[in-house]
């Protein structure tokens, strides 16, 4: 076998030159579970195809209906060789066993910066929280800087809640947008974490409203999924 299951990805391995996300649609929970598994097969049917690819990662959404699929790569070239000569053939793949899937879209990232919980007992996550934030233009100062006002607000926080782990912020290519990828213990955590005083998951601080006024944010979301499938090569693992 060349590829071996994981329960999570290393998020903060040094690596990685970018990341690829995307959500798919596949409308219900019974077929959410059968594209897992269609996943699972697919790739584990097949030699590791590319060594530039470094982990692939599949969640399954709190809504019942859809994936977010990350992907850890060396760099674009590297994923441009696996588009030409391995992506089709495990899509039909799993196109074939669940028709119908809807492909919502693919954003190039690069994590800018990672923040752990004081205790530091790398902790298993029972829920990954996706937060996207849109901006009104392309602007990659703008991103870093929008990222560095969250931590600062995160470094000032009085009270912040329990059950966070990790939280790893990307930026797009293209200047548009942040993804932050966030590790708790539980979805009831997180759910707790919004429900205290406070805009988000902060404290009501000076901190934390500059984050939520700031200016040129226009849209995104935030996310609830459960850890459904890692993927990495093996050891000795062969590429085509």
């Amino acid at each position: 076998m060349s590829v071996q299951f994981e329960s999570r990805p290393d998020l903060a391995r040094n690596d990685v030159g970018l990341v690829k996300a995307s959500t798919w649609d596949v409308s219900t929970p019974e077929r959410m579970r059968r594209t897992v598994e269609a996943v699972r097969e697919a790739w584990d049917s097949r030699d590791w195809p590319h060594p530039g690819l470094l982990s692939y990662t599949v969640h399954a959404g709190e809504d019942g209906k859809t994936l977010f699929h990350y992907s850890q790569w060396s760099g674009e070239q590297a994923y441009q060789d696996f588009f030409r000569n391995g992506r089709d053939e495990r899509n039909a793949d799993i196109d074939a066993a669940v028709p119908g899937i809807r492909r919502l879209g693919l954003h190039t990232l690069e994590l800018y910066r990672s923040a752990f919980r004081p205790e530091g007992d790398g902790g298993e996550p029972g829920c990954v929280v996706i937060v996207d934030v849109e901006f009104d233009g392309a602007d990659k100062a703008r991103q870093r800087d929008w990222v560095d006002t969250v931590f600062e607000a995160l470094g000032t926080d009085p009270a912040l809640p329990p059950g966070g782990i990790s939280a790893h912020f990307h930026v797009s290519t293209d200047g548009t947008r942040v993804l932050n990828y966030a590790e708790w213990e539980s979805a009831g955590a997180h759910v707790a974490a919004l429900a205290a005083p406070g805009a988000g998951i902060g404290s009501a601080t000076p901190q934390w409203e500059r984050v939520q006024s700031y200016p040129g944010v226009t849209g995104g979301g935030v996310h609830r999924y459960t850890p459904a499938l890692s993927i990495r090569p093996s050891a000795g693992a062969q590429h085509r």
